[in-house]
């Protein structure tokens, strides 16, 4: 579910434009393919929804969104070059810096938004240097039937580099306590509820309160939320992390919100950081389309 202000952007919208949402640039397509909206503070998408969807949007954005200098919550933004609370030494020697890292604040450059018969894709890079040695952009690829957000790292250093990071989504559900993430049973898992500790999951993961965990695992996974079946496939990662705040979501999120999203995210984390060396690259990425198997 989108902000109804950006909800009435994307109706006025006829093919591609820019415009400012929330004290932002964004830049929508409204197109026969259907709809993608990304913001320029830090390529973030904020909505997608394909043709011929009959349920909702498939992506969450809080209705009351903070101001600038802070970031937007919901849609699917980017942590990087650390995940959560995660900073290293070569960037932050006294672990100070901003939670999830500084690209998702960053201002970024539209760089291209090439259409095609099926949909678009665009390319986006920061405006400022953000890192003394890596340099990421994003690529982001949308049609009727799938979104795909990629992540690409390059290392422009000359030592190596420790990086974590996230594709942190935040997907639209008609309640939490409705859900369940399909594709993780058995694996292994850090609850950062009970400090961390380990677990392995037993069948598959209902949503019922309020859920933070990493999981140990490359597998992609199915959000069903009893209406729609959404499949979520990732490359370059070996966590995902599934978020759900229950009765106690952030200052950013109104009351009556905050039962209506769950974060699936593809990551890399302290269970698989990617360690860079110079000229290395590393793609993370995270595609998601219906899911049409029986329930």
């Amino acid at each position: 579910m989108i902000p109804a202000s950006l909800r009435e952007l994307l109706d006025a919208t006829h093919g591609q434009r820019r415009a400012e949402w929330a004290g932002r640039e964004v830049w929508l397509a409204n197109e026969p393919w259907g709809e993608l909206a990304v913001s320029l503070q830090g390529a973030q998408v904020l909505h997608y929804r394909p043709a011929g969807e009959s349920v909702d949007d498939w992506l969450w954005v809080t209705p009351t969104p903070q101001d600038l200098p802070g970031a937007i919550r919901g849609g699917i933004p980017l942590c990087w070059p650390w995940f959560a609370d995660e900073r290293f030494a070569d960037e932050s020697p006294d672990h100070s810096g901003p939670m999830h890292g500084p690209a998702r604040k960053a201002e970024w450059r539209l760089d291209a938004a090439d259409e095609h018969a099926e949909g678009v894709e665009v390319h986006l890079s920061p405006v400022e240097r953000l890192h003394s040695q890596l340099v990421p952009r994003a690529v982001i690829r949308a049609n009727a039937q799938r979104l795909q957000v990629e992540l690409i790292t390059e290392h422009r250093g000359e030592t190596p580099v420790k990086l974590t990071a996230a594709l942190h989504s935040y997907f639209a559900v008609a309640h939490s306590h409705a859900c369940r993430v399909e594709g993780l049973a058995g694996a292994r898992y850090l609850d950062k509820l009970e400090d961390f500790a380990e677990h392995v999951q037993q069948g598959e993961l209902g949503i019922r309160g309020a859920v933070d965990r990493i999981y140990q695992s490359n597998r992609e996974t199915v959000l069903d939320d009893g209406r729609r079946r959404l499949r979520i496939a990732k490359q370059g990662s070996d966590s995902t992390v599934v978020w759900q705040p229950d009765d106690a979501p952030p200052d950013d999120v109104p009351g009556e919100a905050g039962h209506r999203f769950v974060c699936v995210e593809a990551a890399c984390t302290r269970l698989d950081p990617v360690w860079l060396v110079p000229g290395a690259q590393h793609l993370l990425a995270t595609t998601i389309s219906r899911d049409e198997t029986a329930r």
